[in-house]
């Protein structure tokens, strides 16, 4: 039995369009290692596809490759299930960057299997504790607001408060692509978060993504700051910071950003971030030289004579 050979990712997915956004994503756990890096595919502006039960990884690869040359996915699904002899011991769920999804569950995954199709979104499952996984999965999504990364991780959420994998958990991921194709494809990418191995890896893909969150709000007020609406950049920064407030880093660049403005609520800041490492003196001394910060010795001696208590 050839398939023998292949990855035991047995586990649960969802794979989905926001027809707002144009975005594309899925996301998957599984008591399996690194399950992320061979179940889990997605290119902006062409589609994503979740391989899983007994994978044959090449349904990523080829699956993007048939959406890409324009072919549907319900199409492009049957076309690669009819060259597979094994296609009965798989699990697979593509959707196309129009929001036309397929998906295939083999007569011979492990019980409990199944999945759900629904409009612009499929969710699929095997080997599960309960046959309510997939239905869940769908209802937690089409019932959360928010942004398609959002709705991915609760959809994930609900499948595990259902029972999730018989097995229990270890690795997850979530992947989300823009809706639009692009020469660099680096910029299509809009989250891509993998834990590979965790006794929660749900709480901790969770975690990850509040981080996300927090960092993308400060690219954000870079690009305002770029443009030259301070306000914007500043009210960024602080969604950034609300969300991660113990975090050393958003807060330092927070205040860099405001003492180059000549902002004295810059200096609270610093007197935090100081506390927790004294070490970021150093590195406001080191600005300047590489254009970071402004180079104001008055300025520099006044944040650098704080005392971090």
């Amino acid at each position: 039995m050839r398939y023998r050979s292949a990855p035991f990712a047995h586990t649960y997915s969802i794979v989905a369009r926001d027809p707002q956004t144009g975005e594309m994503g899925v996301a998957v756990q599984s008591h399996w290692f690194s399950v992320g890096s061979i179940v889990a595919w997605g290119e902006a502006g062409v589609g994503v596809v979740a391989t899983q039960a007994l994978v044959q990884v090449a349904y990523g690869p080829q699956g993007l490759a048939l959406l890409r040359a324009g072919i549907p996915a319900p199409t492009a699904l049957q076309a690669l299930l009819a060259a597979d002899e094994e296609r009965e011991v798989r699990q697979v769920a593509m959707l196309d960057v129009a929001g036309r999804s397929a998906v295939h569950t083999g007569s011979r995954c492990v019980a409990e299997a199944g999945h759900f199709l629904g409009e612009d979104f499929s969710t699929q499952a095997n080997m599960m504790a309960s046959a309510t996984v997939w239905g869940a999965m769908a209802e937690a999504f089409r019932g959360t607001k928010g942004n398609l990364a959002e709705r991915l991780m609760t959809a994930l959420e609900a499948a595990q408060a259902e029972g999730g994998d018989l097995r229990g958990q270890q690795s997850a991921c979530l992947l989300v692509v823009a809706g639009e194709r692009t020469d660099q494809p680096w910029e299509g990418v809009r989250v891509n978060l993998r834990v590979d191995d965790h006794p929660q890896p749900l709480a901790e893909l969770r975690r990850l993504l509040t981080v996300h969150s927090a960092y993308d709000w400060m690219n954000r007020g870079d690009a305002l700051l770029g443009a030259g609406d301070t306000e914007a950049a500043m009210q960024a920064y602080r969604s950034a910071a609300d969300l991660l407030p113990e975090n050393e880093e958003i807060l330092f660049w927070q205040a860099v950003t405001l003492a180059d403005l000549g902002r004295l609520e810059a200096l609270p800041i610093f007197q935090a971030v100081f506390r927790r490492n004294p070490l970021w003196k150093v590195m406001v001394k080191r600005l300047p030289p590489a254009g970071l910060m402004r180079a104001d010795a008055e300025v520099i001696e006044k944040i650098t004579g704080i005392i971090g208590e």
